[in-house]
């Protein structure tokens, strides 16, 4: 099926289709005709609907010292600076939600420093975020050594209070607080947006927290211990499991 965005290509060839038949009508009436045929009241209500979907398809430019990570997907989502709001980012996905993203599906806008001049030190990434019919919106941090897993690690999903945002919601402050060790290499932050909807950010700081404050880094869950059997069974793979 034809996407409403090829309208004009669509009341073309039906014009073409019906004076062939003898039935010669304007283009204009043909336009209203396939606004109708896509369940909207007229040419007008179709012609704002393209207009603002072609808006979407439009890239955002991207703040200096930011970028998209490589997985975010570019046909699924919008991400940059707000055309509409100076100081913030966007990230917006611009797929209807009859679309499968897939479980994991997000896009996020980051920025990367050397940890030279943190190690030793806690630091704090305070955010304002807001959300707009969002799965899941929220900020993030994490510290790297030069190899290996993570050292720290904290994007909020565990949270059960001031944790990431859902739905609608007007600007909620954020913040994630991690101590730097003194392996680490690269400190990494920015937000990002799980699922449909839109998420914004604004006023980014990352800075020495206050002496006491309670770190915030996610805790991987501690694996289950397996019963083992305590010598090897059925290495000539004559019993049938049951």
């Amino acid at each position: 099926m034809k996407s409403f965005l090829e309208s004009k290509a669509m009341a073309k060839a039906l014009r073409q289709s019906l004076a062939e038949r003898n039935i010669n009508i304007s283009h204009s009436e043909c336009l209203e005709l396939v606004a109708r045929q896509f369940g909207l009241a007229d040419w007008n209500v179709l012609s704002a609907q393209i207009e603002s979907a072609r808006a979407k398809l439009e890239p955002l430019p991207m703040p200096s010292g930011w970028f998209p990570t490589g997985f975010t997907d570019t046909k699924r989502y919008r991400i940059g600076l707000d055309p509409s709001s100076s100081g913030c980012a966007l990230i917006e996905c611009v797929v209807g939600r009859e679309i499968d993203l897939g479980n994991e599906r997000f896009a996020c806008m980051m920025q990367s420093i050397e940890a030279d001049n943190y190690r030793g030190t806690t630091l704090r990434l305070t955010a304002s975020i807001r959300a707009e019919a969002a799965n899941v919106g929220t900020i993030w941090m994490r510290i790297d050594g030069t190899a290996g897993p993570s050292l720290r690690f904290d994007n909020m999903l565990q949270r059960e209070t001031d944790g990431a945002i859902y739905g609608t919601s007007g600007w909620i402050e954020r913040s994630i607080v991690l101590d730097v060790p003194e392996e680490a290499s690269s400190i990494h932050y920015g937000f990002f947006l799980k699922g449909y909807g839109k998420v914004w950010a604004r006023n980014f700081r990352l800075q020495p927290a206050v002496d006491g404050t309670a770190i915030t880094e996610m805790r991987p869950p501690s694996p289950e211990r397996k019963i083992l059997p305590r010598q090897p069974v059925n290495l000539d793979f004559m019993a049938l499991s049951t």
